[in-house]
């Protein structure tokens, strides 16, 4: 009588890991993906790129105190409306400090107007 032998199957055929359980096992652990390019001439560095990739979800990239694309306002209609309010508030200032300067000059408002 002979055992037969266990050999490992591959991806995607019986109860092996599928493509679904990995990307869910790399979101929730994360993963960094680091690297350095460097060219030299005659021990003169030209260039240096330095590569950093980090591959994780949201939540896992908050706790670990990443979420700059919270601030960016290409990215965040948060962050967009914050930057508006805080432009309309110096445009604000300025066209007040203007109006001290020239009052003559000033705009007139309709209950102003002749």
């Amino acid at each position: 009588m002979s055992m037969p032998s266990r050999m490992p199957e591959p991806y995607g055929q019986g109860s092996g890991a599928n493509l679904a359980d990995i990307l869910e096992r790399v979101l929730d652990k994360g993963i960094v993906i680091a690297g350095d390019i460097r060219i030299n001439l005659l021990d003169i560095e030209l260039l240096t790129i330095k590569l950093r990739l980090i591959v994780a979800s949201v939540d896992k990239a908050k706790e670990m105190g990443i979420d700059w694309w919270e601030d960016d306002p290409e990215l965040s209609t948060r962050a967009r409306r914050d930057e508006l309010a805080r432009e309309n508030a110096e445009l604000r200032e300025r066209l007040a400090r203007l109006e001290q300067l020239e009052p003559s000059r000033a705009p007139r408002t309709r209950e102003e107007s002749p």
